[in-house]
């Protein structure tokens, strides 16, 4: 989603530089914008299987790079080649493996720490996509960043024209363990509403069992659903039709739900963490992820008074991928000269 929204504004501000995108087995050639100076080159390497991808990140795709003459080349997660190839520029999108090491794997966590430490190291510019990253960039790294923030699709604007909430709340997330949905679920069911559902809506990440037990423990089987991967397209209808959205991530690099909802004019309840405050600007409720009670009445003023987003729509607006794209470019065009 960022990258394909990312290249697709590129594509609208940018007719000038040529782009080379290198793809995965799994990614069709439909996120290469259809552009004259945009070049699709599919690369045989599994996205799915990480050891596969950061060997090949580390061989292959340097040769790739050298071959196609890049001067540039932009890494969209984290990691980057280490040795050989031309400057890069790697995007960070959190630290959580330094701010949260409890939340990864042990066969995990070693890579994390020294892949990320690496990229930061070796790349010649990096991009942060919140004051939030670039603080612990510094803060971790000693590495500075340029700030970048996530876009908004304008169709969530036009969507909010067309909302017809139904009896439900709403929660865009992975199944991880930051996203801190045990708690929303014990304290949905400490509302005891059952005219309101509750819809989480996500990739079933390997938190799943835990969140499908507290679903069981908190007996609200019937009035919790978890969807899973979705398509876009339901996404936004989701988005359409929920009464409330809440968001209770105990940490986030961004947010990019907090502000599609903030676009739909979605009534939105989120935690007080740094991210969601830079992205919300006091125009949202906001509520201490880690207490229980708080969490709960954040549910029940969703149901019984949900906020006007009068001003949260408003604030929306300023974050446009076309703005991203251009701040994008200022740093690929310094790098490369």
């Amino acid at each position: 989603m960022y990258l394909r929204s990312l290249l697709a504004a590129l594509a609208r501000v940018d007719a000038r530089n040529e782009y080379v995108v290198f793809t995965n087995r799994e990614t069709g050639a439909d996120l290469t914008p259809p552009a004259p100076n945009f070049v699709h080159v599919p690369q045989n390497v599994p996205a799915r299987n990480r050891p596969a991808r950061i060997m090949f990140e580390q061989t292959a795709l340097v040769r790739a790079v050298s071959r196609a003459g890049c001067a540039v080349l932009v890494n969209p997660g984290f990691t980057c080649p280490l040795s050989g190839g031309c400057p890069n520029v790697t995007i960070f999108h959190d630290l959580q493996h330094k701010r949260h090491p409890e939340y990864f794997r042990w066969f995990d966590l070693p890579a994390w720490k020294f892949l990320l430490w690496a990229a930061a190291r070796r790349s010649r510019a990096l991009i942060a996509v919140s004051e939030a990253t670039r603080d612990d960039l510094r803060r971790f790294y000693g590495v500075d960043a340029a700030v970048v923030r996530h876009g908004v699709d304008a169709e969530l604007f036009e969507l909010a024209k067309r909302r017809e909430p139904g009896p439900f709340l709403l929660c865009l997330s992975t199944l991880h363990p930051h996203k801190n949905l045990e708690r929303l679920i014990r304290a949905y069911a400490a509302t005891g509403r059952r005219d309101y559902g509750l819809v989480i809506a996500g990739m079933r990440g390997f938190h799943t069992g835990q969140v499908e037990a507290a679903i069981v423990a908190c007996g609200v089987q019937e009035q919790v659903r978890i969807t899973g991967w979705l398509p876009r397209a339901e996404i936004m209808e989701l988005l359409r039709t929920a009464a409330g959205c809440i968001q209770p991530s105990t940490f986030e690099g961004f947010g990019l739900p907090v502000l599609e909802a903030m676009a739909a004019g979605v009534p939105l309840a989120c935690s007080d963490i740094p991210p969601f405050r830079e992205i919300t600007g006091g125009c949202v409720p906001v509520f201490d992820p880690r207490d229980d009670a708080a969490v709960m009445a954040a549910l029940a003023g969703l149901m019984e008074a949900p906020p006007d987003m009068t001003a949260a729509r408003e604030r929306a607006h300023g974050f446009t991928w076309e703005k991203a794209a251009r701040e994008t470019l200022e740093v690929l065009e310094k790098v490369a000269g």
